[in-house]
């Protein structure tokens, strides 16, 4: 007999993916085998050491298990996503809030989109999508260095491996290339932040330059402070840059150290991916808002199909303003409170949590207001201890196709890559059809 909650309510039976992630911790990460792949990635000694002393927090022990119908819908949103804002309607409104940089569309859809995921009991469901999707490079060896003490047919891991991977990406910064400049291939990459040397994720850099040529790319790191424009092309230290592998968190380019970046990029005389444009249809979260409007999708022309998907897969979302902030403010427990354009969950608020003086920081700035959609939850031990993480889940995708799954396990509000015990880790897929945990 099922337990009955307080509620009166039975407990819904739990699927084989929530039953591994609540107790299974035979397949585990080998740091040891993963410490080998890093190292060779870059061709350095002693490179995983030092990532794991700085980034001490980066990867967990533990996969997250998810059904691979889950994944499958997770897809489907993704393609509604996507096609929804191919229609000019939907391009005109997402425009007319963006800033003059992203206005002219190039011809690139978008290196690494990302798009981040909350699993609920009637389907995944989205909840924010990103242009500058930070952590393909180092899932891509974490998917490989999992030991399990357990049969590997019991479960249907389909990470790709690196070969594969690597393939995937090559072929998709030639594909950029080639949808602004028609044919050929970029000669010299450039894998672009603000002192990268400084970014937490720098070493994903330089796994992404390792891995580039090795395809045949040639690929520097700079600093955009770095580069000049002549008026006809763009350098840095002398070399010429065809293409820029953009992770600033400057969507549109704006800040006075991006100039030269920013000229070349409105001339057209260098190649960003991800760029102002593509970030300004898809990653700007008063786009939720749009998403999540059944009655103007419909308006638009967005076929049925897709805006069902849409209706089940995005929680609610409204643009924070004045006329509305007193209805929000009541009903702020149910819901999360995300800066337009934001980055790595900065400012961002559970409902709840907010205070007055919060509050009118939210209102008076370019926020949306999302409804609520719960993680689900990862077990993992640390010394000993077990601890429960909350996980959401990342796709990161190219032109509508899956790249790599992967998940993030943390405590707190909001993804944060400093929780013991919590971090990257691999995503690996289950059917309810499939074995049971023992």
């Amino acid at each position: 007999m099922r337990a009955i909650p307080p509620d009166g309510l039975p407990v819904p039976p739990q699927s084989v993916a929530e039953q591994l992630n609540l107790g299974c911790f035979c397949i585990s990460l080998d740091r040891r085998e993963l410490a080998d792949a890093l190292d060779r990635a870059v061709r350095s000694e002693g490179f995983a050491a030092r990532l794991g002393a700085s980034h001490p927090t980066l990867f967990s022990n533990v996969p997250v298990f998810v059904p691979s119908e889950m994944l499958a819908q997770m897809m489907l949103i993704v393609g509604a996503v996507e096609e929804a804002a191919r229609l000019p309607a939907y391009r005109a409104a997402a425009l007319a809030y963006a800033p003059l940089s992203a206005r002219q569309d190039f011809g690139p859809l978008g290196a690494f989109m990302g798009y981040d995921f909350h699993l609920a009991s009637d389907g995944p469901k989205l909840i924010e999508v990103n242009t500058n999707a930070g952590g393909a490079f180092l899932n891509a060896l974490l998917a490989g260095a999992q030991r399990a003490c357990c049969p590997e047919d019991r479960f249907a891991v389909r990470a790709p491996t690196e070969s594969d991977f690597a393939e995937r990406v090559a072929r998709m910064f030639v594909a950029e290339w080639q949808r602004q400049r028609s044919k050929g291939r970029p000669a010299l990459i450039a894998i672009v932040d603000d002192m990268p040397e400084k970014q937490h994720l720098y070493p994903e850099f330089q796994l992404a330059q390792d891995l580039l040529e090795k395809q045949g790319i040639r690929a520097v790191i700079v600093d955009p402070a770095q580069m000049v424009y002549d008026g006809q092309k763009l350098t840095a230290e002398g070399q010429v840059i065809d293409l820029v592998y953009n992770r600033l968190v400057d969507f549109s380019l704006d800040e006075p150290r991006h100039a030269a970046l920013k000229a070349a990029y409105l001339q057209g005389a260098v190649v960003v991916t991800p760029s102002p444009h593509v970030h300004a249809l898809l990653a700007d979260k008063r786009n939720l808002s749009l998403l999540s409007d059944d009655a103007r999708l419909e308006d638009w022309g967005l076929p049925a199909a897709y805006r069902a998907v849409l209706r089940n897969g995005l929680p609610q979302t409204v643009v924070v303003t004045r006329a509305n902030s007193e209805d929000l403010w009541r009903e702020r427990r149910n819901l999360f409170f995300k800066p337009a354009r934001g980055h790595g969950s900065k400012a961002a608020y559970r409902g709840d949590k907010v205070t007055r003086r919060v509050w009118d920081e939210i209102v008076s700035g370019e926020y949306v207001a999302q409804t609520f959609a719960a993680p689900t939850v990862r077990n993992a031990t640390v010394a000993g201890e077990s601890i429960a993480l909350k996980t959401d889940i990342r796709l990161y995708t190219y032109a509508g196709e899956l790249l790599l799954a992967a998940a993030r396990l943390y405590q707190g509000q909001t993804t944060n890559m400093r929780t013991p015990g919590g971090g990257f880790a691999p995503v690996l897929q289950v059917t309810d059809s499939g074995p049971s945990p023992e």
